[in-house]
């Protein structure tokens, strides 16, 4: 019998089929079944065996591989790093390869150091602390450092854009473009070998956006700076320019290893075929796992191995080592629809548990408030809040569970948020600040916010009225705008008509507020400026402003919401000001997907799996988006290629889970009617059935009864099946919200 966890059921609401996918399960197999004590290299596995390391026959055909280049597809939890730090082990003891002679190249500095540590703990491998195993930036920085380059590297993100900021002001460009958008594009063109000077000119947007990030390089180069984009590229550079180096770095290193390598961009790809001149390159990845082209990763790089090198030995692991069958089974389906890739089956080590559980919830808010209620109830089994991380798409997805959270009192750590509160995102902070000043004219802090929606510049403006508000104080003191010198009379209009719309809305709802200054002028001045559709910003912009919309729906009066945005804001910053001075890691991990890759937790919810947000609405939309920026061979439209990673993206977040996965997708979201994200609902869909004939017993016009929970509401036909006849709880209506009784349903069979 199905059993009711919460509001959780082990199927999507509306499902047609009752199939729950589940991996098949590896025979367990292992180098003490596989290696016979005749083979040449018995020791070294005998070995590890002692070490409590037992290799699969897949690990070890990869780690066996040491001559010629040499693909390891990787899937999820498949155990790549044990793999890496064995063969360091293998070349050293087995094929006596000196240690120096080895390269392993990591994106993080954390892998780098684990693996180099890993590989010196191994039996027989004192000198495996020898092995290079570094990032691709620390390698090629020493590179260039041995080769007297002296330049500062600009390893401050926030420096960047403050530096951008400054260019901005000089070239009087009062709203300035949002500095980490400009960076962003930067990177895009240099990791793909692009010259900046190629940028398009054809609007005046365009011309500026060139003209300002020709003025970051050569601030740069006068200021003798560079940041990680510029390691790669001079690097680059000066092995073209110089064999002898060249030379001697592919003498040095002649084994090369690199992890992760569905993440490498264009230019860490040339570097690492420069080196591995003598084509013993082993590299470990997953194509499946490929969700940062933004950042200029390369799916085909996986893709083509065996095309760029016509002898490449390709090793696939399958075993997971990480999730229970079901995890497993539920993400072979998501990704198997996904045709662009390699073609392989994880299969699971760790026999079924408990089903992957799915809800839908009406908002957002209530399935922030079932999440709460969840974490309770596994805190009461056992589970550890630091067990438990919550997944989201994008920042504005993410408000509602972070609400949740501090009004529950739960401990979390937010990763990837810039910004303390959504609230306080650059997007959002102008609209709340409208509000503000509606019902305080005299809230300094908000008047300058908004001051660039005027088309004046903050300091400019903010100077005025405060040396005016000296002479003579006023009730409302942006009216001393209308005396700044140099404003053009369509400035002084706005700030008239702005201040009479100050005083309309106070009375009104938040939500009727907010949607008057979406639609009289902020969407204006957005696209007035061209500054926010660099990439994909005006899809976010609009994405964060529904979002804003739907938290103030829930007020009836902007006073009333406006106070629980401070609360909320004063409430975080004592919460992570505690956190920050204690050493107590116990605490709920919120993250988007993005953030979570190559991290585990027993526990994973993954909220907002709807349409228009995994797969997101920049991916759906791709093909109309001039500055969505997808590049992947074979396929002719954007938006394919983009939904694919979008399902790359929930393959990710369902592979994070090794005990309990929960997955919600909200009927409501942002103020429209959403259906579950496609990933989810197409996998418990019938099929049609290949043979025209069948089906005669599908209708014969009788009519049966079933129990069923039925909406209450007469103008809403929405009814669930109920999991168990024993469940007699009442339930909100998933569509309208309105309470649902149980009760029959009449079916044709």
């Amino acid at each position: 019998m199905n059993k009711v966890v919460s509001n959780y059921s082990i199927y999507p609401y509306e499902a047609d089929k009752k199939e729950i996918p589940v991996a098949p399960l590896h025979k367990g197999e292992t180098t003490k079944q596989l290696i016979s004590s005749r083979d040449e290299d018995a020791f070294f596995f005998r070995t590890m065996e002692e070490a409590g390391i037992h290799l699969n026959a897949a690990q070890v055909e990869a780690v066996r591989c040491v001559k010629g280049p040499c693909l390891t597809l990787a899937g999820a939890g498949t155990g790549k790093t044990t793999v890496l730090v064995c063969r360091a082990g293998y070349l050293m003891a087995v094929k006596d390869i000196q240690p120096r002679n080895i390269l392993l190249v990591t994106f993080t500095k954390k892998a780098s150091e684990e693996m180099k540590q890993r590989i010196s703990r191994l039996p027989g491998a004192e000198h495996g602390g020898q092995v290079h195993a570094s990032t691709f930036h620390a390698l090629f920085l020493y590179l260039l450092r041995s080769r007297h380059y002296t330049q500062e590297v600009i390893g401050n993100e926030r420096y960047k854009q403050i530096i951008l900021k400054q260019i901005q002001r000089e070239m009087n460009i009062y709203d300035p473009y949002d500095a980490e958008t400009l960076l962003a594009k930067l990177s895009h063109y240099k990791l793909n070998q692009k010259d900046i000077r190629e940028l398009p000119e054809k609007s005046k947007s365009e011309k500026e956006v060139r003209s300002i990030l020709l003025k970051y390089e050569e601030w740069k180069r006068v200021n003798h700076k560079m940041d990680f984009d510029d390691i790669l590229t001079e690097a680059y550079q000066l092995l073209l320019g110089n064999p002898n180096l060249l030379t001697s770095l592919q003498h040095r290193f002649q084994y090369v290893m690199v992890d992760e390598f569905q993440d490498t961009n264009l230019v860490q790809y040339e570097l690492i075929k420069l080196i591995a001149a003598h084509r013993n390159l082993f590299v470990v990845g997953d194509d499946d796992q490929t969700i940062y082209t933004f950042n200029g990763a390369r799916n085909e790089f996986i893709l083509d191995f065996d095309e760029e090198f016509t002898d490449a030995k390709v090793v696939t692991l399958k075993e997971n080592y990480r999730s229970d069958a079901y995890i497993i089974g539920l993400g072979n389906e998501v990704i198997g629809r996904n045709e662009h890739r390699r073609k392989k089956e994880l299969i699971a080590t760790k026999v079924e548990g408990q089903k992957p559980l799915y809800s839908r919830p009406a908002t957002a808010d209530e399935e922030a408030v079932w999440i709460t209620e969840e974490i309770q109830r596994l805190r009461e089994e056992g589970y550890g809040y630091g067990d438990m991380t919550i997944l989201h798409r994008t920042m504005s997805s993410g408000r509602a569970v972070f609400e949740q959270l501090l009004l529950k009192e739960i401990p979390f750590t937010p990763y990837n948020q810039k910004d303390s509160l959504f609230y306080d995102n650059w997007t959002v902070k102008p609209v709340v600040d409208y509000l503000r000043l509606s019902i305080v004219p005299r809230n300094f802090s908000a008047m300058e916010s908004l001051l660039p929606t005027l088309f004046i510049r903050r300091d400019r403006g903010m100077a005025h009225i405060l040396e005016e508000e000296q002479k003579e104080r006023k009730k409302y003191p942006l009216i001393h705008l209308t005396t700044l010198s140099g404003l053009k009379p369509f400035q002084v209009k706005n700030v008239k008509e702005r201040m009479k719309f100050l005083k309309a809305i106070g009375d009104q709802s938040p939500e009727s507020a907010i949607k008057r200054i979406r639609k009289e002028f902020y969407h204006q001045y957005i696209d007035a400026q061209e500054s926010h559709v660099v990439t994909e910003q005006k899809e976010l912009i609009k994405e964060m402003l529904d979002e804003l919309e739907g938290s103030a729906k829930r007020f009836d009066t902007i006073s009333s919401f406006i106070t629980f945005i401070d609360e909320m804001k004063a409430k975080y910053e004592e919460i992570y000001s505690n956190q920050r001075g204690s050493r107590d890691t116990d605490s709920v991990s919120l993250m988007t997907i993005h953030r979570s890759k190559g991290l585990e937790f027993p526990v994973v919810f993954l909220i907002g799996a709807i349409e228009g947000n995994l797969p997101h609405s920049s991916a759906l939309n791709a093909n109309k988006l001039e500055d969505k920026v997808y590049k992947d061979p074979g396929q002719k439209e954007k938006t394919t290629g983009a939904v694919e990673e979008e399902r790359r993206l929930a393959y990710v977040a369902i592979t994070r889970a090794k005990e309990k996965l929960f997955i919600s997708s909200p009927a409501y979201y942002q103020g429209e009617q959403r259906k579950c994200s496609r990933f989810i609902a197409d996998l418990f869909k019938q099929t049609p059935h290949a043979d025209p004939k069948p089906a005669k017993k599908v209708r014969n016009g009788k009519v049966s009864k079933i129990l069923a929970w039925v909406c209450t509401s007469s103008e809403c036909i929405a009814w669930q099946r109920p999991d168990t006849h024993e469940d007699t709880e009442s339930k909100v209506c998933p569509l309208c919200s309105s309470p649902m009784k149980l009760g029959e349903k009449d079916i044709i069979e």
